[in-house]
């Protein structure tokens, strides 16, 4: 494992398994990845690919933003950099930090994204509320993302809406990396 943000990945899976009282078979079946693979994150002998969390988050009801701030200091309105959690895609390189105060109470949550030159993400439609929303707004680099049917080429500065039930595939074909916000709306408007 890269680092002990990883080892809280292992524990988090379970114990949110476990309260759901679901067996790994049960979380298997509902996110499509096998026992076998589930079992070894649990034990963290596996790093989970973006991919693979987020079907497993969705298949636990939560997403992954809320997956990365649970843990966080409940009620402190500022978050320092340096204790932000943050973690790196194995499969991509691409870096996620959690960026937002948790237990604050927000629906909102905010995430910064760096994604590498070549990198390619795909996250399958969720079974979300169609209310959660998300925009992406794009500080440096380019990027391709596909939400739902339509794609957008974005350049630095650039914002997007999406609707998280949609399946999106963020894409950087281009020879420079892209720095980019997601901002995740979690109210039921």
């Amino acid at each position: 494992m890269e680092n002990a943000f990883e080892d809280d990945i292992a524990e988090r899976l379970k114990r949110l398994r476990l309260e759901q009282a679901m067996t790994l078979d049960d979380l298997s079946a509902r996110a499509g990845v096998s026992r076998a693979m589930i079992s070894r994150i649990e034990r963290g002998e596996a790093s989970p690919t973006a991919q693979l969390l987020a079907r497993l988050c969705s298949a636990l009801g939560t997403t992954l933003s809320r997956f990365f701030a649970d843990g966080e200091k409940a009620g402190d309105p500022l978050l320092r950099r340096d204790d932000q959690r943050v973690w790196r895609d194995p499969e991509t390189g691409y870096l996620r930090r959690a960026v937002s105060p948790d237990g604050t109470g927000s629906p909102v949550d905010i995430v910064e994204v760096e994604f590498p030159p070549g990198a390619r993400v795909v996250f399958e439609q969720q079974q979300f509320d169609a209310a959660m929303t998300q925009h992406l707004w794009l500080f440096e680099g380019r990027l391709t993302m596909t939400a739902g049917t339509e794609t957008h080429v974005l350049e630095a500065g650039d914002c997007l809406f999406m609707r998280l039930c949609e399946a999106h595939i963020f894409h950087n074909p281009y020879r420079a990396p892209a720095r980019y916000a997601i901002i995740l709306n979690r109210s039921k408007v």
